[in-house]
């Protein structure tokens, strides 16, 4: 990699109960310290879908948009400095037909929360949640290409989701629990495609990929692996797989493109 770019990732990024699973999070700390520091960070998270593209407030509160889970998941904060320079430089990005909503209100949700106080956990990095608006690969492996520039300028981009996420069909919520057939299917078909960096057959995976619907009864938790893809220097290069395996039955596979 071009030690003057920032890569971009795309990240499975849990439930809160992630937090306390070392295993995992200790990948996700391992991971983040191979990176070169970013100057920003840059994150589209599964749990907002808005259109037109929305840009998270700065120093809003954290979004807790989960149920069911202990207490003290609920007190946790994540200060990070301002990113107002950073949601500017996005909006003066984006053609004038796709104009950017700055969102007054909305903080970060647990899909950007979780993973970065794992892996940044000094909250000493300017944070902006973009939306996920639309579910179109084109258009987000177009969506990523615009923002592809902030990488040389220092902005780490993540995607993040979960390679799998059939939670409708799971039968038990354990983190060790066995991954299903339908879960194994997908991440399999989905590692041998990021292997050849088959950007095509990903956005086909509604045709070509086992497991489907159950991995994705909706597709969310997927799709921002293509704002990644399409922020890569060359999206159809392959990228580093750099975790793998399961979480309460789901695939965790991440990945890192140059």
């Amino acid at each position: 990699m071009d030690n003057s770019r920032m890569p971009a990732l795309y990240i499975g990024h849990g439930a809160p109960p992630l937090l306390d699973d070392p295993i995992w999070s200790g990948q996700l700390a391992a991971w983040a310290k191979d990176l070169p520091r970013p100057k920003a960070i840059l994150i589209v998270s599964a749990h907002w879908e808005s259109a037109p593209v929305s840009l998270s407030a700065n120093g809003a509160p954290l979004v807790y948009d989960f149920g069911g889970f202990d207490p003290k998941y609920y007190r946790m904060t994540y200060e990070t400095p301002d990113a107002t320079a950073l949601a500017q430089r996005v909006a003066a990005m984006m053609p004038a037909s796709e104009p950017v909503h700055q969102h007054s209100s909305r903080g970060l949700d647990h899909g950007a929360w979780v993973p970065l106080r794992i892996m940044y956990p000094d909250g000493d990095i300017p944070v902006l949640q973009m939306s996920l608006p639309t579910s179109d690969p084109a258009r987000l492996l177009k969506l990523g290409e615009r923002l592809r520039p902030l990488r040389d300028e220092g902005v780490l981009i993540i995607g993040s989701g979960f390679l799998t996420h059939g939670l409708p069909y799971l039968k038990e919520f354990r983190i060790e629990a066995a991954a299903p057939g339908w879960s194994k299917d997908f991440d399999a078909w989905a590692g041998e495609a990021l292997a050849r960096g088959d950007v095509d057959a990903l956005a086909n995976y509604r045709a070509e990929a086992p497991g489907m619907p159950y991995a994705h009864p909706t597709v969310e938790h997927y799709t921002p692996l293509f704002v990644t893809l399409g922020a890569a220097t060359t999206p159809d290069e392959p990228g580093l797989q750099v975790i793998d395996g399961f979480w309460m039955g789901l695939s965790k596979r991440s990945l890192q493109v140059a």
